[in-house]
Formats: C-alpha cells, structure tokens, sequence
C-alpha cells in the first residue's frame, strides 16, 4: 500500500509568485518532492480569474518539468483544467464526483482531520490518500486540533494511503516516526518548515528533509 519510507508532499504558500517559483525551483531541484500542492488561498481572494489560471499554469508547467505530481487545493475546476489530480476539504466538493470527472489514474486527497470514520468514507468514495491532522501545533493552522496517535494507529486498519499534515519539521520528523510506530505512512505535508525560508535556504533545508526521510 505505501512506499517504506514516507514521502515529502509540499504546499505551496501565499508567496508572490515570481517569489513562490524561485522558491519551488529550489526545492524541486533537490528532488525530495514526490507530490505538489497548489494552495493559494490569498490569490483566489486578491485576484480575478485570469490570474488565478495564469498562475496555475506557471506552477503545473514547473511541477512538470521536474515530473513533480500536482494537486490543486479544493478546486475541481483547475484541476479538470489542466490534468492534475485535487485535494479536497470536506467542504470542498464532492469526492466521488472528483474521481469521475479526473478519472481513475490522478490523485485525488480528502482532509479526515482526526476522525477515522471520516478516514474509512474517504476510501470507499475512491480517493488516493486521506490526510489526517494536524499532528503538532501548526503555524499554517494553528486552531486546528491536534490527532492523536491512537487515532492514526486505526487507520492502519482501513487499505488507504495516509497523509500526515501540521506542524511537521525536519526536527520533530522522528518523534512523529518513533509514535507512529508500525504505521504506515505514504505521504508528509509541509508549508511552513520549508516554504517559509528564503530561496537561498531552500535547497538545503530539502536536503535535511531528504536524509531524514532516507533513514526513516
């Protein structure tokens, strides 16, 4: 069902976008990055349509060329646009709907929050992972309730990829790894402990993450 070692699923952040490219040119080039979500939150409020498309497609184009997948957050529309796969809010669309219109073979996520029950509807409804958290206090949502580990210890018994998200750095990464314990874990989420640094800080900041990840 998963890979041994998890692998890095970064989100983009709010960065202007020439800013947000050099950005993501550095962690790309590093190679960590199995899976990119776009997640522009600010833009969909600040910018009319044609830029919010025009932006999209400078990310898919960049994502592309370091043959990155992508995901656009909770936005069916971009994704059936321009061929990604979608991750999905549990108010942000209907799931079923996603897998039929972006067919079989794209990835399509669903936010289970720190509920099992959510977990198990996510993968009879056919998405690819589901994303529990947040597992520590997040700077990108920082209201957001903390799962416990006991309830991420159940999802080892639903046959779904499980994505972990908030809060994770490269310095907590084993103490998550060490409670998780025997739990399989496909994908680890991350904003703010790489998007946050400069472009200068980037690339090595991925290569932290590469070799802990390498030695889980």
């Amino acid at each position: 069902m998963t890979n041994t070692n998890p692998q890095l699923y970064l989100l983009t952040n709010d960065d202007e976008i020439t800013t947000l490219i050099d950005k993501l040119e550095h962690a790309l080039d590093t190679g960590v990055v199995s899976l990119l979500q776009i997640r522009r939150k600010a833009t969909l409020k600040q910018y009319d349509l044609a830029t919010v498309y025009r932006e999209a497609e400078l990310l898919v184009s960049l994502a592309d060329k370091y043959d990155v997948d992508v995901v656009m957050n909770d936005d069916l529309e971009l994704a059936s646009h321009f061929c990604t796969g979608v991750h999905l809010g549990q108010r942000d669309g209907n799931l079923a709907l996603a897998r039929e219109i972006l067919g079989d073979d794209v990835i399509i996520g669903r936010t289970c929050h720190a509920d099992v029950a959510l977990f198990k509807q996510a993968k009879k409804e056919g998405a690819s992972y589901g994303a529990m958290g947040a597992i520590f206090s997040s700077l990108t949502k920082p209201k957001a309730g903390l799962v416990s580990m006991p309830i991420l210890q159940k999802t080892a018994k639903v046959d779904l990829p499980l994505c972990v998200i908030g809060g994770i750095t490269a310095d907590n990464l084993y103490q998550l790894r060490d409670e998780l314990g025997d739990v399989p874990l496909q994908y680890i989420a991350v904003t703010a402990d790489i998007m946050a640094h400069s472009s200068s800080t980037i690339a090595a900041k991925c290569r932290a993450w590469q070799l802990k990840l390498q030695n889980w």
